[in-house]
């Protein structure tokens, strides 16, 4: 799976934790308790992922691309895309005044 460019985007990306939560956990019957014994966390850690307090980490994303049959990139680009989103939003009026370079 491939993330677009997300600059022109109107709406957040979607979280890896509502990923997990929408489509994964219900497609495999897992519950929570479940979930963090499979992956070998806390039940506090991955609550804090499905809730979307919490960013995936490249930890995280290896031990649910081997759970799932993913990669590990696959975890990680959409919580790249999250995160530069939400970095946009919060310093957009600053990019803005940024006049590009022109090489000589």
């Amino acid at each position: 799976m491939t993330i677009p460019n997300t600059s022109g985007l109107k709406r957040r990306p979607t979280h890896p934790g509502e990923m997990l939560r929408e489509d994964f956990m219900p497609d495999y019957t897992l519950s929570t308790a479940e979930l963090a014994r499979a992956l070998g966390v806390s039940r506090q850690s991955i609550n804090e992922l499905l809730r979307e307090r919490r960013a995936l980490s490249p930890e995280m994303a290896l031990r649910l691309a081997r759970l799932f049959g993913t990669t590990p990139e696959y975890w990680l680009n959409a919580q790249r895309a999250v995160d530069l989103w939400d970095a946009a939003q919060a310093i957009q009026d600053d990019v803005g005044r940024i006049r590009p370079l022109s090489a000589a």
